[in-house]
């Protein structure tokens, strides 16, 4: 049996990170493809992240924007930040699951097709000011 549990749940809750932050799993675009966009906006003010990610051309850019806005939104909602002190701490991505597929080659062989996911995280912090 578990012993001390509402203690090791104080504990966890204690030591949890109070950042706000978003999670989409199972997007279907490959994780290279993805981290290429992610590049470009770690460490930028929410504002400056979402014009750069506006102005990108890559299929990665919709999810990514659609994460970050709603990584703004629990901290405004949750944590009762404001938006204009956020900026993207931390952001990565994760391989997920990867789809099989076969194709169909000459002399009746197949040729295999992976497709791949993602699972993308972003945290955000708020600016800390300089004295």
């Amino acid at each position: 049996m578990a012993t001390r549990e509402r203690e090791k749940a104080a504990k966890r809750q204690e030591t949890k990170d109070k950042r706000p932050k978003a999670v989409a799993k199972y997007i279907r675009i490959s994780p290279t493809k993805v981290k290429i966009v992610i590049d470009l906006i770690r460490g930028k003010s929410v504002a400056e992240a979402k014009a750069i990610l506006m102005a990108t051309r890559r299929a990665a850019c919709e999810p990514v924007i659609k994460l970050l806005n709603s990584a703004v939104a629990n901290a405004e909602n949750n944590l009762e930040l404001s938006k204009d002190n956020l900026y993207v701490a931390e952001i990565y991505v994760n391989k997920g699951p990867t789809l099989k597929r076969f194709q169909p080659r000459a002399r009746g062989r197949a040729m295999q097709i992976l497709k791949r996911s993602s699972h993308i995280t972003i945290i955000l912090d708020e600016v800390k000011e300089v004295k």
